[in-house]
């Protein structure tokens, strides 16, 4: 196939053998991937599985089982079995099963390769992923969109988007069909690299090629012109959406809020998310939060606690963020007392605080001069679990040296250093200006 030409080749058999686990127990180690937003998107549909399990360890039971039943199951049934394994985010394991049923004569058909070849771009290793599409030429095997999509998806996970949209143009030149998932993949990737032109100039060919748009597609381009800060063009899209008859969800309207709030467009926000409660669409903590946050900034600090008891009426609990970003608000404003009355009640409520919680009112002590108080929570924080860093540090030493308590600015430096802080240009400065303001030359 001409589109093979030019891209990267690995034997399938060098990417099996790396693969390879030489320590059975390594098969039990689970490798998950945490995305703050998902971004990629299933691109391997399995058909409906009668296999479901919480534990790698039954999954792998069941395999044992089926491979010495006699007769064995048939292919479609490991395959379910090995989609349900990829579903528990077990990629090595499932490659490393393949192997074993090659080993043992059981042959492939291009779905199993299809689960062999996400497992690979799920790995970050694309480049094995082409070489079992090589695999499936070789022996014959017609690759589906699927198999397309998943290399696409693999691509862009990877960062390598321009390969993405090349493979894209591959695939359609070669007569293979794009879904709906394969334009949300490659849209995402190129709004994930800040090319929104590209990606709404795909959005206008997809009608053309007769696959319709949907919540996804939409609300990826209203995300990305939303972080260029072009609301104008984010609306106009969002109206051509809802002029479609597609609802807006959580994700498209957080975004257009986050962006009015930072354009400043209060009334605007706040008809927006009053939008959003009259269509029964919930705004999630990332939505208030990005509220309370934007409110704290602009120095809106009743309004932003008055969106925190908002949230919690309607059901949603403030997270760790949700708590330090009013506690922000409340240090820039100097109302410290007010602030650790915030860090009380989110303790109190089961909301445990981070070290960026604690770092904020340890700055915030320190830039009113209340630094006995500052190290008091120095002393909690470092009693109740989160490891102090470097910005933690240096907001201490600063409000020492400030006060001539050199000694304890200095022990605080050693003890930073012990922890294995790298010291920055901002520590430096700080304790140098200390000793010069004190006379400590």
């Amino acid at each position: 196939m001409k589109m093979m030409s030019g891209w990267t080749k690995v034997t399938t058999s060098s990417a099996f053998r790396l693969l390879q686990l030489g320590n059975p127990k390594s098969h039990y180690s689970p490798i998950s991937f945490y995305y703050f937003r998902n971004p990629f998107f299933s691109t391997t549909p399995f058909k409906k599985s009668k296999y479901v399990f919480d534990k790698i360890d039954d999954a792998l039971a069941l395999f044992n089982h089926m491979l010495h039943t006699h007769p064995r199951p048939s292919l479609v049934e490991f395959n379910q079995l090995l989609g349900t394994i990829v579903r528990l985010e077990h990629y090595e394991t499932a490659v490393t099963l393949i192997i074993q049923m090659e080993l043992l004569g059981i042959h492939h058909d291009v779905y199993t390769l299809n689960i062999v070849l996400n497992c690979f771009c799920r790995l970050h290793r694309v480049d094995f992923g082409f070489s079992v599409l090589g695999r499936m030429l070789k022996l014959g095997l017609q690759p589906v969109t699927v198999t397309f999509n998943t290399l696409i998806n693999g691509l862009c996970i990877g960062g390598k988007v321009a390969q993405a949209v090349r493979l894209f143009d591959d695939m359609v030149r070669e007569g293979y069909q794009p879904n709906l998932i394969t334009y949300n993949t490659i849209v995402n990737g190129l709004c994930k690299i800040g090319d929104t032109t590209r990606a709404i100039r795909l959005l206008r060919t997809m009608g053309e090629r007769d696959c319709t748009p949907d919540i996804v597609t939409y609300s990826t381009i209203i995300d990305s012109l939303s972080k260029d800060k072009l609301v104008t063009e984010a609306l106009n899209l969002f109206s051509e959406m809802t002029g479609k008859g597609i609802q807006p969800d959580v994700v498209t309207y957080s975004s257009l809020i986050h962006a009015m709030c930072n354009s400043g467009q209060w009334k605007e926000v706040m008809a927006l998310l009053n939008e959003m409660l009259a269509n029964n669409c919930k705004p999630n903590v990332l939505t208030y939060t990005m509220l309370v946050d934007a409110l704290c900034k602009e120095g809106r600090i009743s309004e932003a606690h008055d969106i925190v008891e908002r949230m919690i009426q309607h059901g949603v609990q403030p997270n760790t963020i949700t708590y330090s970003a009013l506690m922000d608000g409340y240090c820039l404003q100097g109302r410290m007392d007010d602030a650790r009355k915030v860090l009380n009640l989110m303790i109190r409520r089961g909301c445990v605080p981070n070290v960026y919680s604690y770092t904020i009112m340890a700055n915030g002590y320190c830039k009113y001069k209340r630094v006995d108080e500052a190290m008091e929570l120095f002393c909690e924080m470092c009693q109740n679990g989160p490891v102090p860093y470097s910005v933690t540090y240096n907001a201490l030493i600063n409000g020492l040296s400030q006060l001539g308590r050199l000694s304890v600015a200095e022990e605080l430096f050693k003890e930073m250093s012990a922890r294995g802080l790298v010291s920055n240009m901002i520590t430096y400065s700080t304790l140098l200006h200390g000793f010069c303001k004190h006379g400590h030359i």
